[in-house]
Formats: C-alpha cells, structure tokens, sequence
C-alpha cells in the first residue's frame, strides 16, 4: 500500500462520523458509535461503527461490526457496499471526492466513469429544466416556514412539482413535490442539482426516509445563490447559507451542500475575503479548516462565521433573523463591517 494512500485511509477513519451520516443516513451517532441496521442503509441497531479510537489496531475508529450477521470491517467496504464500486482504484476516486481532496487524472480505462458522469449530467439538466420558477410554489412556502423569506428572486431555486424519488412515501407514491437546486461550476455551466422532497403542502420536508439527494459532478461545484464580489460566503447545506444570507443580504453566498465538498470548493477568481460559513461539528471543523487553507495559499484572506446551535437556521430560527443579523455583524472583518451592513 502506498504511502498517499495509506494517507486517504487515516482520514477517513478520522472522518468516520462523515462518512457514515453521507453513506448510512439511516442512522444515527449515539455515544462512540454510529448504529443502522445494516449494510443496505436499513434503519435498526444492528450495526455500530466506532467513531472514536486510535487509527489502527484494536478498537481502530471507523471498524463496525454487523451483530445480527457476525460481519464486520472497515469504511471502505461500507463505501463499497452503499456505492457498488468494485475495483480498488474507483474506490478511492470515492473517497478523496468525500473528503474533499483533489481527483487524479482519469485513466484511459475508466471510460464507464465518464459516460455515467455525463448521464447524470444529463439528468440533471433535465430535470433543472422541468422545473418551474420558486415564486409562488410550494418550495418557497417551505422555505418561508424556516424563516427563510429572500429566496424567490434566487435563480439556481427552483420547484418541480413531481420530482421522482426512489423510495415510496407513506402515501405509496414515487414521486414528491421538490426544491430543485442548481449546482454550477467556475463557468456557470450547470453540473448537477440537489433535490429536497416536501410535504405536499409544503409545511416540512416529505415523509420519506431519505429527503434529500444530490446528482452529477458536486466536487468543486457549488450551488451559486449570487454572484460573487471581493467578498464572499460558502458553507454546507442550502438552508444554512439562505439564512445567513436572510440576516445579511448583502454578503454573496454559495452553499456546497456537505461538509466533505465544502473542503473542495472551487475559489472564484477577484476574492479578497472569504467567510466560512461552518456547522458546529467536527465534520464542519475540518472542512472549515480544508477551504482556509486553500484560500490562504491563494492569498484570500479568511475569517469563519460560527451559530450559537448547530447551524445559522437553527439560530434563524430559534432566535429571530435581528438577533442573527447581530451576531453575524460582530463576526464580520472591520474592512467590510460598514459595506455589509449597509447594503443589509
């Protein structure tokens, strides 16, 4: 084993908790392990992952153990397992996509890859051009429940009124209601899209196990909510940026949809000051300090922005957009203080 990947494989025992919430949603952390009921992504407690421990050897984080079948091993067969992903160098093409590290060169003998990227890509802009504008439809009524209340104008929102998902809800239907996000790249050129299915009034999220689902080439892309100026914000999920951006209206955002493409974030170029928009959680932590190195080797100078709870629309909506708007202005760099809270 070479020594890069020998590297890839420590972090990603260091991002155990990442990696199981993005391959095995169905569960949950409760103490030192994260519990699902199996390799499938079946919800139960079967299954533990050990979150904490050394790297390697006995009680390495990252081991899980199947209690109901005896199996056990590692991250990367559960990345296997969840992804169907055979031959050892695709796999690690995976993991250094979840962790945010650079893609090698594509080999010649990857062809299949490349054909299924451009599918989905394909997929995805149908499915962008399906949908209909946010005014007015149900997925600006549900962000309106989350105190969200700017994002009508936002053109990479949008709304599809029966966007397929893969698994039945509680009404036995395939399709839902979704907000549609456009996912971009340095160009502008649409890569992907990231659906949240909703309840058919629009009140919550849908009844369905998994609510939310990305598709094409995420790495390095984001979902562009402005255009970038000298200053600009990115964090992780959709909700967590359009709260901030409800607070101050004035600093442009980009949400990157994960903690683990956070990291990998394409810069725009004319940046002078990035803010890092991170969640309260390791995974944010590392992310957070993946993209600050980044910009700074690239002379960007940067300044990270912190919630009280978990994220800026758990404060958005727990505390009110007046008390976050505060909050925010005493987080914000001198130089762009009075700038910001101008055009706020």
């Amino acid at each position: 084993m070479n020594t890069e990947t020998q590297e890839l494989l420590r972090e990603l025992a260091q991002n155990a908790e990442s990696v199981c919430r993005h391959y095995l949603s169905a569960g949950r952390r409760e103490g030192r392990y994260w519990l699902v009921g199996d390799l499938q992504n079946t919800p139960g407690r079967s299954l533990y992952v050990r979150l904490t421990g050394p790297d390697e050897g006995k009680g390495a984080r990252g081991r899980w153990t199947d209690g109901a079948t005896g199996e056990y091993g590692d991250l990367l067969d559960i990345i296997k397992a969840r992804t169907g992903i055979a031959r050892f160098p695709d796999l690690l093409v995976e993991v250094r996509a979840h962790l945010g590290r650079p893609m090698p060169v594509a080999h010649p003998s990857t062809p299949r890859t490349r054909k299924s990227l451009s599918g989905k890509r394909t997929s995805a802009k149908r499915l962008y051009d399906g949908s209909v504008p946010l005014s007015g439809s149900l997925a600006e009524t549900y962000l309106q429940r989350r105190g969200i209340t700017r994002a009508a104008s936002v053109s990479a929102l949008r709304f599809h009124p029966r966007c397929w998902h893969r698994d039945y809800d509680e009404a036995g239907s395939k399709s839902r209601p979704a907000l549609i996000a456009a996912v971009t790249d340095r160009a502008g050129r649409l890569r992907g899209v990231h659906r949240t299915w909703l309840a058919e009034d629009g009140s919550d999220k849908a009844p369905v196990e998994v609510q939310r689902r990305a598709m094409g080439e995420l790495l390095g892309n984001a979902v562009k909510i402005d255009a970038p100026g000298e200053c600009l914000a990115i964090g992780e999920g959709l909700e967590t940026m359009l709260s901030l951006r409800e607070a101050l209206p004035g600093l442009p955002v980009w949400a990157a949809l994960s903690a683990a493409h956070l990291g990998a974030v394409d810069l725009p170029e004319g940046i002078r000051q990035l803010y890092i928009a991170r969640d309260l959680d390791d995974a944010g932590q590392a992310a957070a300090d993946k993209l600050s190195a980044r910009a700074r080797d690239a002379g960007i100078s940067v300044s990270v922005l912190e919630p009280r709870l978990g994220d800026f629309n758990d404060d958005l909506r727990e505390d009110g957009v007046a008390a976050l708007r505060q909050r925010l202005l005493g987080q914000l760099e001198r130089a762009d203080l009075a700038r910001i809270a101008l055009k706020s």
